[in-house]
């Protein structure tokens, strides 16, 4: 610790930060362009000028840059010195000469941290008189919108695109004054962060191009905290709503996952909550086959019919619904007749990461101690499509080796440029072991392409490596057991090593040899941690409930057990080969789906009921680490959208009220009868604790709907919020009575509490002087650092290490390639593969067309070129696709995309064959 004196005040802070980070975790309003809190400084802006004393006799000091500056024990420093604040006014005068005048119609209006920031200075007065200067604005795709006659020269954006998250397509041009920030031609940004400009951006340069399309200022936004709905990693988010639609998604800061950041997808893939093809209200279908809206009370009776009293139902439930949908769905069907949700294949493999994870040896790194491991190991996964947040946390970790060459040259890490100037060449082991290409190959050590059999025999080869003790002496001629000590090697010299794997490749002996290299690691005296990344939102929830999977709902229902089945947020044919699902269909007496969102399963279910999105609705994710994370709805709730788990308590209330006593089914009596008792969000939590002790946390993430602060709800809707008067005007002349909220502690209304709630409700961030989303920092103890008091989200999968991990199977032999005949193994692209934000408009547009990947010499030897139309079989399922050459795929491999539209669901790896020309389907 040390003492510094501010303008004469005395202060004790930590040492190791720059002045401007003291000063901010102090609550000083010192302004600043260039830094940012995850990129550190450069001292490029010149606006955090603070005139700094030698000693208390000093009156005439020196002015130095705040970012620029190290915090010593005993330094005075002044930041209202008058000479200090008129050279900061001299400063922000300088970059604004050029600024359009343009606030009244800049997309950042009313959020911008350079509106702030002139306030803050005090400069409101222009006296530059001359032709501005003014840039070509480029199209940079269907994300960002680009104005660089805004711009102020900070370099941000291309600190962050090019040195953090590792993009190479957007720079600096010119010199001196003409500065130009942007590609060298027109085109889409390729990065898949490139969103983060928006956030990342101090002026109104880099503007999200989604939200303009549905333009609504930052005051008029509802909004309230969320979670990311798009992968397993569960970021943070702030969702924005206006008129009944979602506008945009912004990062909510959440120092263990995602930090500052959030990928493309999840900040882009909202769009689907406002599709016109959402399910809207009951459907029935009706003797021709053909579907009729209709009420709920008489969905409900034909429900009834369905599911016979009670006896014969199978409830499906879905990794991408909320655990307490899964749980009411289980105690609606009864817990011996509910059934996991995920494809065969990825419920053998995220039943294995729930069990590792269980275990807790090795313990799973949060994505904030991901960046901080010096030395990584990807086995099997690729990251960057199914986990892409994870990826950007991978980039960082690289770094730590460059870290400590500079702690030795007394280079601050706070200096971004000094660390990254001296240390350029000094990166750390990064080894990537997986089928085809990544996007995390440019910071690779080392590169290991085979296929997934032999990824787990390499993987089973650092293993032993690493018990052996991973001699350098230790002769072999086999590559690929040099290869695997040098692996071993490197992990066993980490003080933090950190292997990665996951369910992508559907191969389950890869995720035991990823154990196995971390199970060794720990006899030889390491501390190894793990980040596994299951497949969807929820997955580790969905688990946390049922041990049977999607293949024994099926057995049971072909051997005529049940009759019926029961669907909440699942679409059978995303995880069901197409014969497998229209079997399961037609097989079944009756079918009912639950969802928000048009999907073939609803579209051949004979009941359908519509529920509300993740934005229409309240309650609770698990991420791939065990975090629980409770996500409120920010839409009010309407009868159409209400909670998946409130349509399944509505509809058992009825049944309960309607039918006579004598016809109901005892054991189904029993269920909803207790199902008609809860109501709200609460008691779903308080049952769900009660069934499932393990899951006791689940109730201390997130303040209950009783809480209050001073007596208040916490406030959806900012003070400013306006036009309360006039939204419905065209419907009633009287201004309705805001909704009201019985799940959170959230008031859809700008009356209430608006100042630092607990983390897991923060709705938006905003501070007096500081509108934009630099106001984070006066909610954190120190800038950079933690939430003040707590971090949303606590992990809810308590440590159990008396949990059996399943013995690992012999290796799969080796791969060996058959005449005729490839592997098909499922490649994932980040726009295009998940199945709800490819519904987004602007991530459709990123998304590529359907193609299987080749080896080039495998091309050649089909005499096929990049683009050719070809038709692949897996059994009686025929693909027809165009050609792109993988130089990375391994020799007969065939990389097939899931969830690329026209792809269908397949079970992979599988064996097929290729042909050229299209099917004879797709031909007529």
């Amino acid at each position: 610790m040390a003492v510094i004196y501010v303008d004469n005040k005395s202060y004790e802070v930590e040492t190791g930060n720059s002045l401007l980070t003291t000063c901010l975790s102090l609550g000083l309003n010192v302004p600043y362009f260039c830094w940012h809190p995850a990129m550190q400084s450069v001292g490029a802006c010149r606006q955090c000028a603070v005139k700094h004393f030698h000693d208390e006799h000093d009156t005439r000091g020196r002015i130095v840059m705040a970012c620029m500056s190290d915090t010593k024990d005993g330094m005075r420093i002044s930041i209202d010195d008058p000479e200090v604040k008129q050279f900061r006014a001299s400063v922000i005068e300088f970059l604004m000469a050029n600024h359009p005048h343009d606030c009244p119609v800049c997309d950042e209006g009313g959020e911008c941290h350079l509106q702030d920031m002139t306030v803050l200075t005090g400069h409101v007065r222009r006296t530059y008189r001359f032709p501005k200067r003014t840039y070509q604005n480029q199209n940079m795709g269907p994300f960002v919108n680009h104005e660089l006659n805004r711009c102020i020269q900070c370099y941000r954006c291309v600190r962050f695109y090019r040195e953090y998250a590792g993009g190479h397509d957007l720079d600096v041009f010119g010199i001196h004054d003409r500065i130009y920030f942007g590609r060298f031609t027109d085109g889409t940004l390729e990065n898949e962060f490139s969103g983060n400009l928006v956030e990342i951006c101090p002026t109104g340069v880099f503007t999200d191009k989604t939200a303009r399309s549905h333009f609504t200022r930052k005051w008029d936004l509802q909004t309230a905290p969320s979670v990311c709905v798009h992968c397993s990693v569960g970021c943070n988010t702030i969702p924005g709503e206006r008129y009944g639609t979602l506008r945009r998604i912004r990062n909510r800061f959440n120092y263990e996952v995602n930090g500052y950041f959030l990928c493309d997808r999840g900040r882009y893939g909202y769009e689907f909550v406002n599709r016109d093809s959402r399910l809207r209200y009951p459907l029935l279908k009706n003797v021709a086959g053909g579907y009729a809206g209709a009420s709920l009370e008489k969905a409900t009776h034909r429900l009834r019919d369905m599911l016979g009293m009670g006896a014969g139902v199978i409830g499906i439930g879905s990794p991408r619904a909320s655990l307490e949908t899964n749980y009411v769905l289980q105690r609606f069907v009864g817990p011996e007749n509910f059934y996991d949700g995920h494809s065969i294949e990825d419920y053998r493999t995220t039943k294995l990461i729930l069990d590792i994870v269980r275990a807790a040896e090795p313990p799973v790194a949060t994505l904030h101690e991901v960046a901080r491991c010096d030395a990584v190991f990807i086995l099997g996964e690729d990251v960057a499509n199914t986990a892409p947040i994870m990826a950007l946390a991978l980039r960082q970790s690289v770094r730590q080796k460059q870290y400590a060459f500079t702690d030795k040259l007394d280079v601050p890490r706070w200096n971004d440029g000094g660390v990254r100037q001296a240390g350029a060449f000094d990166t750390g082991p990064f080894h990537i072991a997986t089928y085809n290409k990544t996007r995390l190959d440019d910071i690779a050590t080392s590169v290991f392409r085979a296929a997934p059999a032999d990824l787990a025999r390499f993987g089973a080869a650092v293993a032993d490596a690493i018990q052996k003790g991973a001699e350098e002496d230790q002769p072999s001629e086999n590559d690929i057991d040099i290869r695997a000590a040098q692996v071993a090697r490197d992990l066993m010299e980490a003080e933090r090593p950190l292997i990665v794997f996951g369910s992508g490749s559907g191969e389950v002996s890869i995720i035991h040899s990823a154990l196995a290299v971390t199970r060794n690691l720990m006899a030889m005296g390491k501390k190894p941690q793990i980040a596994p990344v299951p497949p969807h939102c929820n997955s580790l929830g969905l688990l946390s409930l049922t041990g049977q999977s999607i293949e024994q709902a099926l057995e049971r229902l072909y051997a005529d057990e049940v009759k019926s089945l029961l669907i909440v947020e699942n679409d059978l044919y995303r995880v069901l080969t197409v014969e497998e699902a229209e079997c399961a269909l037609d097989k079944a007496a009756g079918v009912v789906a639950f969802d928000h969102t048009s999907t073939k399963t609803s579209g051949a279910a004979d009941v359908t009921l519509p529920v509300g999105s993740f934005a229409e609705a309240s309650g609770t994710y698990i991420n791939y680490e065990g975090r629980c994370q409770r996500f409120f709805r920010v839409m009010s709730p309407l009868p159409e959208n209400t909670d998946p788990w409130r349509r399944l308590l509505d509809i058992a209330k009825i049944i309960i009220a309607e039918a006579e006593p004598a016809s109901l089914d005892l054991s189904a009596k029993s269920r909803w009868t207790k199902l008609a008792e809860l109501n709200t969000l609460d008691d779903i939590v308080d049952a769900l604790v009660a069934d499932y002790p393990e899951l006791q946390a689940v109730k201390d993430c997130a303040p209950s709907a009783a809480f209050r602060i001073d007596g208040m709800q916490v406030a959806r809707q900012p003070q400013r919020y306006s036009g309360r008067t006039s939204m419905l005007a065209d419907q009633t002349v009287h201004e309705p009575k805001p909704p009201i909220d019985v799940d959170s502690p959230l008031n859809f209304s700008m009356e209430g509490y608006h100042g630092e709630p607990p983390a897991e409700i923060i709705p938006r961030f905003w501070a007096p002087h500081w509108n934009s989303v630099q106001s984070l920092n006066k909610f954190q103890a120190e800038v950079g650092g933690p939430i003040k008091n707590q971090t949303p989200g606590k992990r809810i999968i308590a440590p159990r290490r008396s949990v059996g991990i399943p013995e690992a199977p012999p290796l799969p032999e080796a791969f060996t390639s058959r005449t005729g005949e490839w592997l098909v193994v499922p490649l994932y692209e980040i726009f295009g593969s998940e199945e709800l934000s490819v519904l987004s408009p602007p991530v459709r547009e990123r998304s590529p067309k359907p193609y299987i990947a080749i080896s080039p010499s495998d091309a050649k030897k089909l005499r096929l070129l990049q683009g050719a139309a070809v038709t692949v079989s897996l059994g009686d399922i025929a693909v027809s696709v165009e050609v792109r050459l993988s130089p990375d795929l391994a020799d007969g491999l065939l990389g097939l995309p899931l969830g690329l539209p026209r792809i269908p669901f397949v079970h992979l790896p599988a064996w097929g064959t290729i042909a050229t020309g299209p099917s004879p389907q797709e031909a007529s």
